[in-house]
């Protein structure tokens, strides 16, 4: 039998909670895989004194996948963000992140069955880290976009589109003010659409498409940002169906695939029990279709909508009163 190596991250504050759950449903599939758990918290970062710890980077050499719960990062000082640093060690250069409407999670536009699929470029933009403080009050910041970067993310967004029948695909930009920098990444959008006729290109400038986010959501199909648009527009759509507690996210490079809950690490309920798992469950979803298991992964995506659907134990984020267990046992029952 073929067995499946998996790094698992379990995190900060809620982090352990939620991945125990996660890995209480993979067990329930029946999908073989063996978990290789490291530590990987605020606490170990600052006794290790850097972001990802030889523990962590080891492991994920050797399983080539992970799994990972949130983990802190300090603001405006402190260790560089743990998402950032794995994004560079392993080039995990696309970001994606699918939104999709769940029957039973009330939110504003629960009655248009939203099904947005974003791919946000990851390891370039602002997120380069270039700062420096020319003189005391004055810091710069270098926006890096290049060709390679903005080729493949294009690529990979068309290349989805194509493989599951989708009809659409926006660039969102800043071309207007920023010519050089997001006229790269326009540029090689456009080049890379030709290759796909059969898909409908557009283009939208960044403020505008986040208004039309909130006005028409529906006309949304398939986006493509740089890094920094891309992590802002990534929440606004996760808001649109619920929030980042019910959203996956998936990091994809060439040898390496981190799947992660992307919402916060929330020590104001850690321990308490009533964390909701949704979010690192649809990661489990992307993680058992990426290794091939499809049949496993529309059983568990089934299971969660069968869950909300009936509504019976839903967490205290979402109207019911059911603790993370319980929620997470629920899903288990609704696979047999």
């Amino acid at each position: 039998m073929v067995q499946y190596h998996v790094t698992l991250i379990a995190g900060d504050g809620i982090g352990p909670e939620v991945t125990e759950a996660a890995t209480r449903v993979i067990e329930a599939t029946g999908v073989p895989i063996v978990w290789d758990p490291v530590e990987l918290n605020a606490n170990v970062i600052e006794r290790e004194k850097k972001s990802l710890p030889d523990a962590v980077v080891d492991s994920l050499l050797r399983t080539r996948l992970g799994l990972k719960g949130p983990v802190s990062t300090p603001v405006a000082g402190g260790y560089q963000s743990v998402n950032v640093a794995l994004r560079k060690r392993f080039n995990l250069f696309a970001n994606f992140r699918p939104v999709v409407t769940i029957p039973g999670i009330h939110s504003r536009y629960e009655d248009l069955n939203l099904n947005i699929a974003i791919f946000r470029e990851n390891t370039e933009d602002l997120y380069a880290g270039l700062e420096q403080e020319i003189v005391p009050g004055v810091v710069t910041g270098i926006k890096v976009i290049t060709r390679v970067a903005s080729e493949r993310i294009a690529r990979k967004a068309f290349e989805f589109a194509q493989r599951e029948g989708r009809k659409k695909v926006t660039a969102i930009h800043k071309a207007n003010i920023m010519k050089q920098a997001d006229g790269l990444f326009l540029t090689c959008c456009r080049e890379v659409a030709k290759e796909f006729p059969a898909i409908q290109y557009g283009e939208l400038i960044v403020d505008n498409a986040s208004m039309q986010l909130v006005m028409n959501p529906g006309q949304f199909d398939v986006m493509i940002l740089p890094n920094l648009y891309g992590d802002i527009v990534s929440d606004i759509c996760a808001g649109l169906v619920g929030g980042l507690g019910i959203v996956p996210g998936a990091n994809f490079g060439e040898n390496f695939a981190i799947f992660e809950s992307v919402h916060g690490s929330a020590p104001d309920i850690a321990g308490k029990g009533i964390a909701n798992p949704t979010a690192i469950l649809q990661c489990c979803v992307l993680l058992l279709s990426y290794i091939g298991e499809r049949e496993a992964s529309r059983r568990l995506q089934r299971a969660i909508a069968a869950t909300y659907k009936e509504g019976k134990y839903l967490t205290g984020d979402v109207g019911g009163t059911a603790t993370t267990s319980e929620f997470t046992s629920a899903i288990v029952e609704a696979m047999k």
